[in-house]
């Protein structure tokens, strides 16, 4: 019924989660961040974690912040979900960079 292809790419999906962060600086401190979403639940959870993690802290601290750090806040993840923590992490340093 269905072609092999059509199955493969159903059954075999790349990931497509999507995290944006944005943040308000006051001084080097990070006084807020927040994040938008899209994706599987260890995403958002993880999403979320990043910016309790980084608020607060300088610049320089926030650029600190580990995947093993995040994976602690979010009580791990499976190794199915670890591109999660990842998008977190280089989501984060991505915004750090433009600063």
């Amino acid at each position: 019924m269905y072609s092999d292809e059509l199955l493969d790419h159903f059954q075999n999906p790349a990931c497509g989660d999507i995290l944006e962060l944005s943040l308000k600086l006051e001084g080097d401190r990070i006084a807020d961040i927040r994040f938008r979403a899209k994706g599987c639940v260890p995403a958002m959870a993880c999403g979320s974690a990043i910016t309790e993690l980084a608020k607060g802290k300088s610049v320089e601290e926030a650029r600190g912040i580990s995947r093993e750090e995040l994976l602690r806040k979010v009580g791990g993840l499976p190794e199915a979900s670890g591109h999660a923590g990842s998008l977190s992490i280089d989501a984060l340093k991505a915004l750090l960079e433009k600063l």
